[in-house]
Formats: structure tokens, C-alpha cells, sequence
């Protein structure tokens, strides 16, 4: 049928099982994981696997199939979709640019639960300091003798006056 395959050549896949193999490797190299280690991972995530399977997933020949559930462990291993591990690696990132986005993207949702982490802690406090008003004053200077640094603890117990955070 006209239309389906671009002149002269095939449509490409976006989604197949070389593709996963292909990103199993590419991720695995980018968090600079050996085949062993990536073979433990998947294990304690509940499929049992071996570093020879990983081996044989990203480069044998004939290329050892995928089931779904490895699949999905591969997927919660490196923390994404199934639907992006199964599509093709974006061209045009060399092996050290994929590698600090991963870094950047991990400190990001490090950095974001770090605040989050804070914010509670904040709110808990301004919470109990609301029912026990006569505890402001110490816990102010219990911020300060922890922090060490007078202008660090003066943002924390104003971020506590505020009652939150953010």
C-alpha cells in the first residue's frame, strides 16, 4: 500500500527487542555498570539473572531473547517507562553527554526530595512549636548550636516562622 514505507526502504521500528537490548546496554554503560553488577541488580529486583544472560542479551549472536518480565526489571532497574526502554537511544549524545544528564537528572530528584524532606521537618516543628509556644526559643537555639553557622540557622527558624519551606 502506498505510504507505508518510506521510497526505497523499510519503516523503521520504534519499539522492539533489539532496541531494548541496545538500551540495556547503553544504560547499563552509562551508570557505568558492569555486566555483573547489572545482573544483581535485576535479581534483587526479582527476576534471577546472570552476568552471561546480560552478556548474551547486549551481544550475542544469536542475541538472547527478552521476556516481559525482565523486561520490566530492566525498566525499574534504570527507572524508566518500558515504553522508553523499548524505543531507540537518541542519536547524537556521545556515551560522557548521557552521563552527566543522568547525573544531573539523579541530583535533581535527589535535590527535589531533599526539599521535601525539609519542608516536613519545618512544618512538624512550627506544628509543635504552635502547641507548645514556650519550646521557640530553644528550639531556635538547638537550630543554631547544630548548624553552627548563624546566618544558615537564622534561615532555617525563619523558614519555621513561616510555618513551611517553600
Amino acid at each position: 500500500m502506498a505510504g507505508d514505507r518510506p521510497e526505497g526502504g523499510e519503516v523503521p521500528v520504534l519499539y522492539s527487542e533489539g532496541n531494548v537490548a541496545a538500551r540495556v546496554a547503553l544504560e547499563r554503560e552509562v551508570r557505568g555498570w558492569s555486566t555483573t553488577e547489572l545482573a544483581e541488580r535485576v535479581t534483587r529486583a526479582g527476576i534471577k539473572m546472570n552476568q552471561t544472560a546480560v552478556w548474551r542479551i547486549e551481544n550475542g549472536t544469536p542475541r538472547r531473547r527478552i521476556n516481559l518480565d525482565e523486561a520490566l526489571a530492566f525498566s525499574r532497574v534504570f527507572e524508566l517507562p518500558l515504553e522508553e526502554l523499548m524505543s531507540p537511544p537518541l542519536e547524537g549524545l556521545d556515551i560522557d553527554s548521557r552521563r552527566l544528564v543522568q547525573e544531573a537528572v539523579e541530583a535533581f530528584y535527589e535535590a527535589r526530595d531533599a526539599r521535601d524532606r525539609l519542608h516536613h521537618a519545618v512544618v512538624a516543628i512550627a506544628d509543635h512549636i504552635k502547641a507548645h509556644p514556650d519550646s521557640s526559643r530553644a528550639i531556635h537555639e538547638q537550630c543554631l548550636r547544630l548548624m553552627g553557622d548563624e546566618r544558615d540557622a537564622r534561615t532555617l527558624s525563619n523558614d519555621i516562622e513561616d510555618g513551611g519551606h517553600y
